[in-house]
């Protein structure tokens, strides 16, 4: 049954960490999911991007989804207006939507309600949803949310209570591959991964400026699996991620900073709760208080993490699994992860770019 659930990976074999640190830095091999690499970063070669597909728990075989692949198979159509957007991103057929201006959400806090079958990708740096974000309801399935910033639904209250407006809100979907996006300063969270979400990839995002940037959970099940690497997580006070009863939660290469003197100070950082089962590898801290906490029924499994002016509760115990059995991948060393992650993450020239 479990070798059913967890289905086919179809990530990279895996290789020495040292070794795909280094030249990847040099910019001389691709990273899983990625394609080739563009001059000078760490994106895909404008001719390769549609082809992308997501590594981690987002490229699993299950659910009768094959990986996820968003809107590849479908028409390419280029945006400007809220009114174009929505129209391709609701639609039932599968599409690849570039986002090619910055637009505004109407009314303030508005999340598209995305369908199956789509890539949503901004073109080169200039693709932009501000105001509010997107929507992914039960049983949306393989989506590609690529290379945007998503920005501003902040309305003046730190912990708002009373806007539920984030960048990218799941409730009960599964395959998904958010990646390369710039969040920050929203309402509520950058992302929520809420009612059994899974089969869920984030990896090479800025999530910034915010108070909660990542809840995982709303659920009494533990059923959820879920990819989390090469984040940068800066100036962001909780949840970072948050994650309650995941069945498998694999966090690797992420950089989680909180820079000294500002107005926004962290109260953690990583958090396995509830039943959650984690597995943290090869990240950097830097001046986070609570780096890793977990709770008493939560797992946790920590190896060749950094901490740096870190302060509190640093925590591991119980034996979690194999991130191995599920799928291949590879690791950066944990010592070059800010350069790495601070270099390569966020909106990049090369992805979208359709000239």
């Amino acid at each position: 049954m479990e070798a059913e659930r967890r289905g086919v990976g179809r990530g990279r074999r895996r290789v020495l960490g040292v070794a795909v640190g280094a030249l990847a830095l040099a910019g001389a091999v691709a990273l899983p999911g990625q394609g080739a690499f563009a001059e000078g970063g760490r994106g895909p070669a404008a001719a390769s991007w549609k082809a992308d597909v997501a590594d981690g728990f987002a490229s699993v075989d299950a659910l009768g989804q094959n990986g996820t692949y968003g809107g590849r198979d479908g028409r390419t159509v280029t945006v400007r207006t809220l009114a174009d957007l929505e129209k391709y991103a609701t639609a039932p057929e599968p599409y690849v939507i570039v986002v090619a201006a910055a637009i505004t959400m109407d009314p303030k806090g508005k999340e598209i309600k995305v369908a199956s079958d789509k890539t949503i990708v901004g073109s080169g740096t200039s693709g932009q949803i501000v105001g509010g974000g997107f929507f992914l309801g039960q049983g949306v399935h393989n989506v590609i949310i690529r290379n945007l910033t998503i920005r501003d639904s902040y309305e003046g209250t730190w912990n708002d209570k009373e806007h539920d407006w984030d960048a990218i809100q799941m409730d009960g979907a599964h395959h998904v591959w958010i990646d390369h996006n710039d969040l920050r300063h929203m309402a509520d969270g950058l992302i929520d991964s809420r009612k059994d979400t899974t089969y869920l990839t984030v990896s090479w995002n800025r999530l910034q400026q915010n108070n909660k940037s990542f809840g995982i959970g709303w659920t009494e099940n533990t059923a959820a699996d879920i990819t989390i690497h090469h984040n940068w997580f800066r100036e962001s006070e909780q949840r970072n991620p948050s994650a309650d009863n995941i069945a498998h939660a694999h966090l690797y290469n992420n950089y989680l900073q909180d820079d000294p003197g500002t107005d926004i100070n962290s109260s953690y950082g990583n958090y396995a709760r509830g039943n959650t089962r984690m597995v943290l590898e090869n990240s950097y801290f830097q001046g986070f208080k609570n780096p890793v906490t977990k709770d008493a029924t939560a797992t946790l499994v920590q190896r060749g993490n950094v901490f740096v002016n870190t302060s509190g509760r640093n925590e591991s115990g119980g034996t979690a699994f194999d991130p191995e059995a599920y799928y291949s991948y590879s690791l950066d060393p944990a010592d070059r992860v800010p350069s790495i992650v601070g270099s390569g993450s966020g909106p990049t020239s090369a992805i979208g770019a359709t000239g």
